[in-house]
């Protein structure tokens, strides 16, 4: 009988984004797990210390140049995570940008740079990715979503609704790209608290209603928790799993 597995041991790993917060803490747990780990970076000058932390885990890790509003880097950052690697067989697309603001005060500028970066550049990370899975025959593309796909965040409604195309996103790349190998989930977090987030939760009355909100377990989720469901989805225990939303949301969501 064959015991589901969370080794990574042999894979190789590409996080966008991985400097800090969700990414940093998946890169990390992916390297935990086994693998060795490629970093995008807006500045690849940047990822010292998380290259350090990584190889003091036994694994390798490379910094590579992914600005995911230019689609030449993403292109080419997902082609050196390849070739530094061996080859890819896991992407954690985990960019993302969420300006804040009322609908009727959003302007042009946010909104294409919301879109740029989390879908368009989801998007193109995500092809240039199966090109090298589809010829290896294998591959784990896992997005970064969130609760806000789902519910509704006031003035959050580009953020919202890119996020809520990802989810859709991970369910038709699935389909198209099952036949070679190659699986596409989607992992949708509450709030986490990361650099990102801390301005908001810096302030008391948003942060007791964000717990309020999260109706199951009532306090803020932490980087690892998410981490914890991406190394599930890249492992071999989800080898049957594809198409998926997984939300690590605390009971937000089912409310």
């Amino acid at each position: 009988m064959d015991f589901p597995s969370f080794d990574l041991t042999g894979r190789t790993a590409l996080v966008t984004a991985a400097g800090r917060g969700l990414g940093r803490a998946c890169a990390l747990a992916l390297a935990h797990a086994g693998a060795d780990v490629a970093l995008g970076l807006r500045d690849a000058t940047t990822g010292g210390d998380l290259v350090a932390e990584i190889e003091a885990l036994g694994r390798q890790a490379h910094a590579v140049q992914m600005d995911m509003t230019d689609l030449d880097q993403v292109r080419a950052g997902v082609d050196e995570a390849a070739r530094r690697l061996g080859r890819l067989d896991i992407l954690v697309n985990n960019a993302g940008i969420a300006p804040v603001n009322l609908a009727e005060a959003v302007t042009e500028a946010d909104f294409d740079r919301t879109l740029q970066v989390n879908l368009k550049g989801t998007f193109f990370a995500s092809q240039a990715a199966f090109a090298h899975m589809r010829e290896a025959g294998y591959g784990r593309i896992v997005m970064m979503g969130s609760q806000a796909g789902t519910v509704a965040l006031p003035t959050e409604s580009v953020y919202c609704m890119t996020k809520a195309a990802v989810s859709h996103l991970a369910s038709c790349l699935a389909v198209e790209w099952g036949a070679h190998g190659v699986t596409v989930n989607c992992v949708a977090p509450t709030f986490i608290r990361t650099p990102g987030t801390e301005p908001a939760l810096s302030d008391p009355e948003f942060e007791a209603d964000v717990v309020e909100r999260i109706a199951a377990l009532h306090r803020i989720g932490e980087p690892m928790e998410v981490a914890g469901a991406v190394v599930y989805l890249a492992s071999p225990a989800a080898s049957l799993v594809t198409g998926h939303t997984l939300f690590v949301d605390g009971g937000w969501t089912v409310r």
